[in-house]
């Protein structure tokens, strides 16, 4: 038998996973991507209420970055109308996912449909079917109601939980989480893009019982409202104070100093280089690899996908040798 792809799974949501796809998509992997569903601001939150479907944003933004198409049908798909007042803010892919959503009478189904038509390189799953509110407890005890205004408190977050609560997941996430080689937890916002997908009692008992190896990337950056002055062990402390046990079996973090520059212009938005207390992680029981995976355009730090999927390659390749080098 002939080597085989690296299969990965990569939960997450927002403009972290995204950008991580888009390097990815270029190396032999089998991806599956689960993206939040718990978005009810903007373009997504009004479709949400006025259909009573699923935000369709992120899922959108997830289409597009696995989507193999002409970079002039991936900007019609990203964009954004203006000038109308009943359309403005709404995306034309949104509009698209709703549409398709009313015409099968499933979201899932819609996701399927619109990433055959624009040829996505892997599979894209909702975390969930349905439509869903996330809230959050504060470390004052005051209930926040809505993904969008949980960050615009700044007060602590104890933790977020979802209603309904008894949310059940598509069974092919649930399968491919079982048949991953590697699960991938990130990059993004923590309580508003990761947590969600975790908080699906069915995706948590697979993730927990997979025998793929489980790695969480890292966020870059600290958020204001959700990660003020968190370590990269507190990140890590609430997945697993979320899921109810530890989980993760290796954290990939930076190597490189964040230009003082790019640090100045985050201060301004209360955030600053998350710090990898290395010793902290490795008490967990956390293998911990650290790597240059920054990049920073106009201003803004991001993940480098492209170094990201060559060492995710490289690491499967380290426990199975059936899967194909770069």
């Amino acid at each position: 038998m002939g080597k085989r792809n690296t299969r990965i799974v990569i939960l997450g949501g927002g403009t972290g996973l995204s950008t991580l796809l888009r390097g990815l998509k270029k190396f032999p992997i089998d991806i599956t991507a689960i993206v939040t569903v718990a978005d009810d601001g903007g373009s997504s939150g009004r479709l949400r209420d006025d259909y009573e479907i699923p935000p369709p944003g992120d899922v959108r933004n997830v289409i597009a970055a696995l989507s193999e198409v002409e970079p002039l049908v991936e900007e019609m798909f990203q964009y954004r109308f203006s000038a109308s007042e009943d359309l403005r803010g709404h995306s034309l892919g949104n509009l698209m996912l709703t549409a398709l959503t009313e015409i099968t009478g499933d979201f899932s189904h819609a996701i399927r449909e619109m990433s055959r038509v624009l040829n996505v390189h892997g599979k894209v799953l909702p975390a969930a079917n349905q439509r869903i509110t996330l809230f959050a407890e504060l470390i004052d005890g005051t209930i926040v109601k809505g993904e969008s205004k949980i960050p615009t408190f700044n007060t602590g977050i104890k933790r977020i939980f979802l209603s309904p609560e008894d949310v059940k997941p598509l069974p092919e996430s649930v399968s491919a989480i079982k048949k991953a080689d590697i699960i991938i937890i990130g990059p993004g916002s923590l309580y508003t893009s990761i947590l969600p997908n975790l908080l699906v009692d069915d995706i948590q008992e697979a993730i927990i019982s997979a025998k793929g190896k489980k790695v969480y990337i890292c966020n870059l950056m600290t958020q204001a409202g959700e990660t003020q002055n968190f370590a990269a062990s507190d990140h890590v402390k609430a997945l697993y104070d979320h899921v109810g046990q530890p989980f993760i079996e290796t954290i990939l973090i930076n190597k490189e100093e964040v230009p003082a520059s790019v640090r100045a212009a985050y201060k301004e938005e209360e955030a600053e280089p998350v710090f990898f207390d290395v010793g902290v992680l490795e008490k967990m029981g956390i293998q911990v690899v650290k790597k240059e995976i920054a990049t920073t355009h106009d201003g803004v730090v991001r993940h480098e996908a492209s170094k990201v999927a060559e060492w995710l390659v490289e690491y499967a390749h380290s426990f199975n040798s059936d899967i194909k080098m770069i």
